[in-house]
């Protein structure tokens, strides 16, 4: 499985590389990486543009499939997903203030961007420590789950606020940034987002015991000697950096980080997290791909792409789970 997902995600790779308005053969595209004589339009095309755009696609994909992943076992509910714990809202509040506060101080293109992104971001992160300073005084993670919802709720209703009060102009690039884009980052961005996204999965592979006691529940886990806090520690900072990272970024890309953990335990058929962790990272990757070449074919925002492949695997889990 993991050679047939690792050729599948390359073929992806490749196929994403050539799809778009000026559409490019995979032996051109295989000539122009490896550093033959091609055609110079096609070439800056793909080393200018649609590269980056297959690399963040790769990265956002692995990242909220395995922040997804570690909040439905860290909860234990196969509905909680990257943004469960308020890191969508914080991010979308950050960067409405940015938005607002951007014309007034009437910053340049490139550090408008970074702003963005950095705003998106610290939003997230601020949302991330308030709720793990909660919860290091609580014990219960169901409390700490309905804490984060409720946060969530009411810096949404602060955003939709901010959205009542912005100007024309400011709205519309605030709901563009909601709509997600994978094509907005920049080379400078990407140095900053791969370092924050690598550390996000490195600490998750540092989780994975944590994680396979915690699916027999925290009491079990307290039984076997795992400090508890102290990984609730750890994946939320992981959770934070990965998703935090892609929607800072990319914008609020959803149904991926919810899905393709249920999409990797049907394909594996495994719930052994030494296996999920890099299985989800190849799936989440790879059905990213798909998705970013049928936005690109149909000219569609990303998210609407990744709700449409994503509600159906997240029907077939509620109604899986409620005959059982």
């Amino acid at each position: 499985m993991f050679a047939a997902c690792g050729i599948i995600t390359l073929l992806l790779f490749v196929i994403d590389l050539g799809v778009g308005s000026v559409s490019i053969l995979p032996r051109e595209i295989i000539g122009i990486l490896t550093g033959m004589d091609s055609d110079p339009v096609h070439r800056s095309i793909i080393i200018d543009i649609r590269l980056m755009k297959a690399v963040v696609a790769l990265l956002v994909g692995a990242a909220l499939s395995v922040s997804g992943l570690q909040m439905q076992t860290l909860f234990r509910n196969p509905l909680a997903g990257p943004y469960v714990l308020g890191i969508s809202s914080g991010a979308s509040l950050g960067v409405a203030l940015f938005i607002l506060a951007g014309p007034m101080l009437a910053l340049p293109a490139e550090i408008s961007s970074l702003g963005i992104a950095g705003a998106a971001w610290i939003g997230a992160a601020a949302i991330l420590a308030l709720i793990a300073a909660v919860g290091h005084r609580i014990k219960d993670i169901m409390v700490i789950l309905i804490l984060g919802m409720m946060f969530s709720s009411g810096v949404a209703a602060i955003v939709q606020i901010l959205q009542y009060l912005s100007h024309e102009e400011a709205l519309k690039s605030f709901v563009i940034w909601t709509m997600g884009s994978l094509g907005d980052v920049t080379r400078q961005q990407l140095w900053i987002m791969l370092p924050a996204v690598a550390a996000g999965l490195i600490l998750a592979v540092l989780t994975i015991k944590p994680l396979n006691l915690l699916l027999f529940g925290e009491e079990y886990a307290l039984t076997m000697g795992l400090d508890i806090r102290r990984s609730r520690s750890l994946l939320f900072i992981s959770t934070t950096l990965l998703a935090g990272s892609a929607t800072a970024f990319c914008g609020p890309i959803g149904f991926i980080g919810l899905a393709m953990p249920h999409v990797t335990r049907m394909l594996f058929d495994n719930s052994d997290h030494r296996v999920l962790i890099p299985a989800t990272m190849l799936t989440g990757g790879a059905v990213l791909l798909i998705c970013d070449i049928i936005s690109k074919s149909l000219t569609l925002p990303i998210n609407s792409i990744t709700a449409l492949l994503g509600i159906p695997v997240v029907v077939y889990v509620v109604v899986k789970n409620s005959m059982k």
